[in-house]
Order: structure tokens, then C-alpha cells, then sequence
């Protein structure tokens, strides 16, 4: 028997999940702005500003009392922990991917991640596939196999942010715990490292925050950008199943994939083309295929 969700809370799943996946869409023009910041700083930035952030939402929304309740559980601390860790790498790797001219990798992971999410729900939350879906997840592994083939090395920022971010959205899936408080755990728990490298940088002169209005301003910025679609990510995901997240996950990398080789000009070769056209095929079997199973 099939589990559904209320409709109401779909519906508003669905409305969150396209503004996360949207936002992430655009991520590359942002980051590009501070392409002369390097990874890890912007990371630690995106932390410091994300915690703050946070602790005023969790204050508006009157949500303290959970939030301290969290912190007398060691096993969420726990788990929030793992998922800090988790989501921080994924950062810096996507940043990494940006600004060294890679976003069209970056986008070839954003396309594989929605069917690693479907096979880690199929795997771990015991969620049916049919036989559609699975092909969907086999022609993903070809598409990658391609790539490896003809390219003579893996696409490890791809395969990398795929893994990560599938790996994030089931813990945190798991975890019962309300998007807000969650994320400002989170980003607290990261918060020491991302103050001493920031105050290391400072201490040294070789940090950007201070050096260059603009450029101070985006960093501050990455607050925004940063909480806001993991908090509509986290809501989506605790109203939709794991195997529909993946659903609008291809609107994050048809927009990275858009602006890398239309707007920035990254190289898009045959072997390119036929890796991509193999991961759109597995995407549009696995949509047909879930539409499918629902009117089952």
C-alpha cells in the first residue's frame, strides 16, 4: 500500500521545494562575485551569517523552546552534527566548482543527485520502485560511466555533490526535528571553526571581510542565500516523499547548466552532450514512470 501525503501539505511541499531548488539554480551568478574569496572562507562566511540570520528567525517564529529542548538531546546533537559536517563539504566543493570554471560538473552532479535520493530511498527508507524508476537509476550510473570512459578520469565535483547532498537531504528526512531549528543548530554547531579560520584571515591580512565594501556586503549576504533555500529544502522535505524531492530537483542544474555554457562559456562537448542526454532520458523515464505509480 502506498503512503500519501495530505494534499494541502503537498501542495505547499512542492511550492517550497521549487524556491530551494530555483535559488540553487542561480547560486553560480553569486558566487561569481566573490570568485577572488577562496572556498573555505566563503564557507565560514556563509556559517557566521546563516547562524545569525537564523537565531532572528528563531526568535520571530518564538521557537526557543525547542530549540533549547534539542540541545539536551546528545543523540540529535549527534545527528546534527554528521549533517553539519556533511553539508559544509558540500559547500565548499560547489564554490570550488564555480569559480574554477566548472559549473557545468557542478550541474552534472545536481542532475545525477535526484536519482541517488531515489535510490537511497529505495535503499534506506524501503520506498517501492518500479521498474521504470530503476532503469531511470542504471542509466544515471551509465551516464556517469560515459564520462569516465571517454574523459579518463571520474567527474569527482559532480559524484561528489550528488553523494553529499542526497546523503544530507535523508538524514535530515530522518530527523525529527523542525527545518528552523534544525538549520540554526546546525550552522551554531559549525560556528567556532568558521570563527577562528575568519579571525585567523583577519589576524594575518590575508582575509577579504573588511577589505572591500562590495565585497563585504556579499559576504554578509551569503546569509541570506545560504538559509533561506535550505529552509524551504527543509521544509519540502518533511512534507514530500524523498523520491518526489528528487522530482524537481533538474530545476537547480538546467539553470547551472544554462548560465555555465550560455552566460560564462564553459566548454560543452559531444561527450558532454551524450552524458547529459543519458542523464535527461534517466530524469524523464523516472517522471513518467513516477506519474505512473501515483495513478496506480
Amino acid at each position: 500500500m502506498i503512503l500519501h501525503q495530505p494534499a494541502e501539505s503537498s501542495k505547499t511541499g512542492i511550492l517550497y521545494a521549487v524556491l530551494a531548488y530555483s535559488a540553487w539554480g542561480l547560486f553560480p551568478v553569486y558566487w561569481k562575485f566573490l570568485a577572488q574569496v577562496p572556498a573555505v572562507e566563503l564557507v565560514c562566511h556563509r556559517i557566521i551569517w546563516s547562524a545569525l540570520l537564523l537565531l532572528g528567525l528563531l526568535r520571530i517564529q518564538k521557537q526557543h523552546a525547542n530549540f533549547w529542548e534539542l540541545w539536551r538531546s546528545p543523540k540529535l546533537v549527534g545527528a546534527l552534527f554528521a549533517t553539519t559536517a556533511i553539508i559544509a563539504c558540500n559547500w565548499g566543493v560547489y564554490i570550488y566548482g564555480v569559480n574554477t570554471g566548472r559549473i557545468v560538473e557542478t550541474s552534472l552532479g545536481y542532475y545525477i543527485n535526484p536519482l541517488v535520493s531515489v535510490l537511497l530511498g529505495s535503499v534506506i527508507l524501503k520506498e517501492r520502485l518500479n521498474r521504470g524508476q530503476k532503469l531511470a537509476v542504471l542509466m544515471a550510473a551509465i551516464a556517469v560511466g560515459n564520462f569516465v570512459w571517454h574523459f579518463g578520469q571520474v567527474p569527482w565535483i559532480a559524484v561528489f555533490l550528488a553523494l553529499s547532498f542526497a546523503t544530507y537531504g535523508l538524514f535530515r528526512k530522518l530527523i525529527t526535528v523542525s527545518p528552523i531549528v534544525g538549520l540554526t543548530v546546525e550552522t551554531l554547531l559549525a560556528m567556532p571553526i568558521a570563527l577562528g579560520w575568519v579571525g585567523y584571515r583577519a589576524v594575518t591580512g590575508t582575509g577579504f571581510f573588511g577589505m572591500d565594501g562590495q565585497v563585504t556586503l556579499l559576504l554578509i549576504g551569503c546569509g541570506v542565500v545560504t538559509a533561506l533555500p535550505l529552509l524551504w529544502f527543509n521544509n519540502a522535505a518533511k512534507r514530500l516523499r524523498l523520491s518526489t524531492m528528487g522530482f524537481f530537483q533538474y530545476l537547480a542544474p538546467s539553470l547551472q547548466l544554462a548560465l555555465g555554457v550560455l552566460f560564462y562559456h564553459e566548454p560543452f562537448t559531444t561527450i558532454h552532450g551524450l552524458t547529459f542526454t543519458l542523464i535527461w532520458s534517466a530524469i524523464a523515464l523516472y517522471s513518467v514512470s513516477s506519474v505512473s505509480k501515483l495513478a496506480e
